[in-house]
């Protein structure tokens, strides 16, 4: 299948959360692909420096930080040093989560805490910390991933999706407040993506009722993600903003 490549893309300075493995991979390649300046950060120290020295023959070689996000002045000093790397921030990608299940009589107070660190508050702050560099910039794109686990009310994900709701409420207070610098914020909304980490939790048969529940037959890549992720932050999306946009191959 041949891909778009977007000409407003290239050259565009591109922070991705997460970015190591999994949704957050494919990201990393396909802005690297259309020659976008690109540093993302993650946990996964080893699978990340391998993403890096994979997508060296890149016109620019992402660049890779090791960061945990529940760290906020960890988050903060990040977002400074990437953003004089790269000499300002175009587009923010806030991909960054753990969907790990719990039951809700095993949730303590630091348990709530924690998770809502993991999911949630570093979007905000991430934002934070780009806003004045897109601001200076005349604009950019600040693309959230939510899920579509609350939209159907999966079980056993009380706290991640408490926090993956929020994230549509987070996109549109954002989107009306920075609308007027002609910075555009959407939300991201995929449906079962097949990745590594989605197989721990699915057996065969179990993703066999997922594709049955989709409309379309087949599961979902990290690329296709990616795919619509691209438009939503290049100028042939410049009246897109303040919206969810699922990829889910009509999963009800």
């Amino acid at each position: 299948m041949s891909r778009a490549i977007y000409p407003s893309l290239k050259g565009k300075r591109v922070f991705i959360s997460g970015g190591g493995s999994g949704i957050g991979e494919g990201l990393v390649e396909a802005y690297s692909m259309q020659g976008a300046h690109v540093a993302f950060c993650d946990i996964a120290i080893p699978e990340s420096e391998a993403l890096a020295a994979r997508l060296s023959g890149c016109a620019f070689t992402p660049i890779f930080h090791a960061c945990d996000l529940r760290d906020i002045n960890a988050l903060q000093a990040m977002m400074a040093r990437v953003e004089a790397e790269l000499g300002g921030i175009d587009i923010l990608i806030n991909n960054a989560a753990n969907d790990d299940r719990h039951a809700i009589e095993d949730v303590t107070q630091a348990y709530w805490d924690e998770r809502m660190a993991v999911n949630l508050r570093h979007q905000f702050f991430a934002a934070q910390a780009a806003i004045p560099a897109m601001k200076r910039a005349g604009g950019g794109v600040i693309l959230n991933f939510g899920s579509i686990s609350w939209h159907l009310a999966l079980p056993d994900l009380i706290l991640y999706q408490t926090a993956k709701a929020a994230i549509e409420g987070l996109t549109r207070s954002l989107a009306r407040d920075l609308g007027r610098d002609n910075i555009r914020v959407n939300t991201i909304i995929p449906g079962n993506v097949k990745t590594l980490r989605q197989e721990k939790w699915y057996t065969p048969e179990g993703e066999a009722e997922i594709v049955a529940a989709q409309c379309l037959d087949g599961r979902i890549l990290p690329v296709d993600v990616a795919a619509l992720a691209m438009f939503l932050s290049s100028d042939d999306a410049r009246y897109c903003t303040g919206h969810d946009y699922f990829i889910d191959a009509g999963w009800r």
